[in-house]
């Protein structure tokens, strides 16, 4: 009995040791998957977004690869197709001369200066801008008339309405044929219009030019006494005539004030930016009024003048022009000295730049200028 008691007690203490490893074997166990799993999860993490941004930085590197090459193959196929275009060299700004002096032989270019800009100009500097080129051209052109031969307003008027569509010289070759044959608005206006048609042939438009001859002639002889008018709202209600026959023939007949706006004074006063209109009558007042009255006449001639010899429509002698540095449009034409002196037209009166001698019918007996017919 005592032996089968003893080996119970040994049977249940080996039990029960049994029990304690194996309590401590599984609390083990669990310690170490607890250490382990919280190992585990921040290593995992950590891995995971370092390759989550690797791959966003490969992606945004690949993508700038791709621009970057995009780019390249763009500007050496530019490189490649840029040979093929020439460029045109870059325009050099035009500066104005000082004051031209190529006309003049023997006298060296004068220093540039940039040319003054109207932009923003106002209404005091247009007007100081204005008559002081008006007094540069008097200087260049002291004797500058109206270059229609004539001895009496009769024939002023006629070879006025002559001129249009024609040059001066060609009208004052056909005159002297024409008033010798009819010297008085009486003997044109009873003239056969063929026979006047055959002497304006050379004219052009000579069929309408002899139809307004022969009118005006009619309405000085039925309407005037055979006299000009010397008054605009009589002149112009003559046949052919307007206002500016009318203000050439007041102007210098009569010795009273006028614009004369013909084709040479509208493209120069619109270049030089005195006014923006374009028809005829408000350029009269617009450049009228940045003029004393008394100017006007002399103002028409020196513009004219100008515009026949330097500043051409289609090609104007910068480089020899003697207000260059009032102008707002210089470089429009040639600027080169040399260049432009070959594009000077050498009209009656001589060549600008030089004193210019009068012809001797616009002298009187002391060899002074002399003045207006009419006047005085």
């Amino acid at each position: 009995m005592k032996k089968s008691s003893a080996s119970k007690e040994t049977a249940a203490s080996r039990k029960a040791v049994a029990g304690e490893k194996t309590a401590a074997k599984e609390a083990a166990a669990k310690e170490t998957e607890g250490k382990t799993s919280a190992a585990k999860t921040p290593a995992t993490k950590a891995p995971a977004k370092k390759a989550a941004a690797g791959k966003t930085a490969a992606k945004k590197a690949a993508a700038g690869k791709t621009a970057a090459g995009k780019t390249a193959a763009k500007e050496a196929a530019a490189k490649k197709a840029a040979p093929l275009k020439r460029q045109a060299p870059a325009k050099k700004p035009a500066v104005a001369p000082k004051k031209a002096t190529a006309a003049v032989k023997g006298v060296a270019p004068a220093k540039t200066v940039a040319p003054t800009s109207p932009r923003g100009e106002s209404r005091t500097a247009l007007v100081r801008r204005a008559r002081r080129i008006d007094r540069e051209l008097a200087e260049v052109y002291p004797y500058a008339h109206p270059e229609l031969d004539f001895e009496n307003p009769f024939q002023l008027v006629v070879a006025t309405v002559l001129s249009a569509q024609t040059t001066d010289l060609r009208v004052n070759q056909t005159t002297p044929a024409l008033f010798a044959k009819y010297p008085t608005p009486e003997d044109l206006a009873a003239a056969v219009p063929e026979e006047v048609e055959e002497i304006l042939r050379p004219t052009g438009f000579f069929r309408a030019k002899t139809k307004s001859v022969i009118g005006l002639s009619k309405a000085l002889t039925e309407d005037f006494g055979g006299e000009v008018p010397g008054r605009l709202e009589d002149l112009v209600k003559l046949p052919g005539v307007g206002r500016k026959t009318a203000f050439v023939v007041l102007g210098n007949a009569f010795g009273r004030p006028g614009i004369t706006v013909d084709t040479h004074f509208q493209r120069l006063v619109r270049r030089w930016r005195w006014t923006e209109e374009t028809d005829p009558d408000k350029i009269e007042a617009a450049v009228g009024a940045l003029f004393p009255k008394s100017d006007w006449t002399d103002l028409s001639h020196h513009v004219i003048w100008h515009g026949r010899r330097i500043c051409h429509a289609r090609k104007p002698a910068c480089g020899a022009c003697p207000i260059a540095p009032l102008c707002p449009a210089y470089g429009e034409g040639e600027t080169d000295p040399e260049k432009a002196k070959k594009l000077l037209k050498y009209e009656k009166g001589g060549f600008p730049g030089q004193r210019l001698k009068p012809p001797q019918s616009y002298l009187d007996a002391g060899g002074k200028p002399a003045p207006p017919l009419g006047a005085g």
